[in-house]
């Protein structure tokens, strides 16, 4: 049966609102913005002028450029008439027959904006060029000539710069959409399964993640945006990752995790955000680049553990199924922390009201799979 127009409207807001309340988005942008800065901080981007044209959008990238080549093309070339102007070149000033001009063929604003930009490009048509009778228009050819290059230095700076952006590189790794909590190796986990689209490696890849809550301390302070650093580690370690092919990042939960006191039925009532960071270097570029994402409790699954994706195939080659990297199946899974490590107190209750209190901790049976 087809949703009606209202379940479609009000799961459209719902996204938005989430959407809207993220710090961090999906694909790692902060949702954040800067309300009363001082006139003295803002005068701080025009002395950065580097960075703040590196990290303008293209399209006014685009729109400086342009507006630079032209306007500086257009100045000189009221120079060039000024000169023409005071050395009596102009067509109306009626110079003799026998007269040497400062630049020939500069008798009107439209051939000296001509000039202007012949002379700063380096075109050089033919029909207009400089004398040797004015020494003020050697000067200035000379002025635009080092401003010329000026210019096109630091736009090719710029837009080389921003092509090589790490943020670009970034790009290409990707998280999985959801987290799931499942027992991993005798101890219940939180799993984010991370994957690099490139065959080029990720050297020296760390991983770390914060949580975002709105804490009240004993003082009676409200904290907006709390930070609780989640350490995330893999089968070998959680530094220098052999990033070669996707990963399953998994934090423990154990007395010291922040999840530690959350179950299955309380999970999605808690007010969080679970931003996730990689850190690396590009093997083919040597830059450093993060790449982020966050979940709420919402994109966090209770009982649910990611299907494989690495097989071998017939040819002795490692094959990586991306078809399976977001998608998850359900786990024999404690409904909290306190049962699964079979602890007494705080217990939580289950969605059917039932509380196992003699859970023991069970070795769970995993698919025969081929690792690297």
């Amino acid at each position: 049966m087809t949703r009606s127009l209202r379940e479609v409207a009000k799961e459209y807001m719902s996204d938005r609102r989430v959407r809207k309340y993220r710090l961090v988005t999906k694909d790692g942008r902060c949702n954040i913005e800067f309300g009363n800065v001082m006139h003295r901080n803002r005068f701080a981007y025009i002395l950065d002028i580097w960075t703040t044209f590196v990290e303008t959008r293209w399209r006014f990238v685009i729109l400086h450029f342009v507006a630079s080549f032209t306007l500086s093309w257009f100045i000189f070339g009221l120079l060039w008439y000024w000169i023409a102007r005071d050395h009596g070149d102009l067509k109306w000033q009626n110079p003799p027959e026998n007269h040497t001009a400062c630049v020939y063929s500069v008798n009107t604003l439209t051939y000296a904006f001509l000039f202007s930009l012949e002379t700063q490009s380096t075109i050089g048509y033919g029909n207009v060029y400089i004398t040797d009778v004015c020494p003020g228009a050697v000067a200035l050819i000379i002025i635009q000539s080092l401003m010329g290059t000026i210019i096109s230095c630091f736009w090719c700076g710029v837009v080389m710069a921003k092509i090589a952006l790490p943020k670009k590189r970034a790009k290409t790794i990707t998280f999985s959409d959801s987290a799931v909590i499942c027992p991993k190796k005798g101890t219940l986990c939180l799993q984010i399964r991370v994957a690099n689209l490139r065959k080029t490696l990720m050297i020296g890849s760390q991983i770390y993640g914060k949580l975002l809550r709105t804490t009240v301390t004993p003082e009676g302070e409200t904290v907006i945006l709390d930070q609780v650093s989640i350490d995330f580690m893999v089968d070998a370690g959680k530094d220098n990752l052999f990033f070669v092919c996707p990963l399953t990042l998994y934090h423990v939960i154990d007395k010291t995790s922040p999840f530690f006191e959350m179950a299955v039925d309380t999970l999605h009532q808690q007010e969080f955000e679970l931003v996730v960071f990689l850190d690396g270097t590009a093997e083919s570029t040597s830059s450093t680049c993060q790449v982020r994402t966050s979940y709420i409790p919402h994109e966090i699954m209770w009982g649910y553990d990611f299907l494989p994706i690495i097989s071998r195939s017939k040819e002795g080659k490692y094959r990586v199924d991306f078809s399976n990297f977001a998608k998850v199946v359900p786990v024999p899974t404690a409904h909290c922390a306190y049962c699964y490590h079979n602890e007494v107190g705080h217990h939580h209750h289950s969605i059917d009201g039932i509380d196992n209190q003699g859970f023991e901790v069970i070795d769970i049976e995993t698919p025969n799979i081929t690792k690297m």
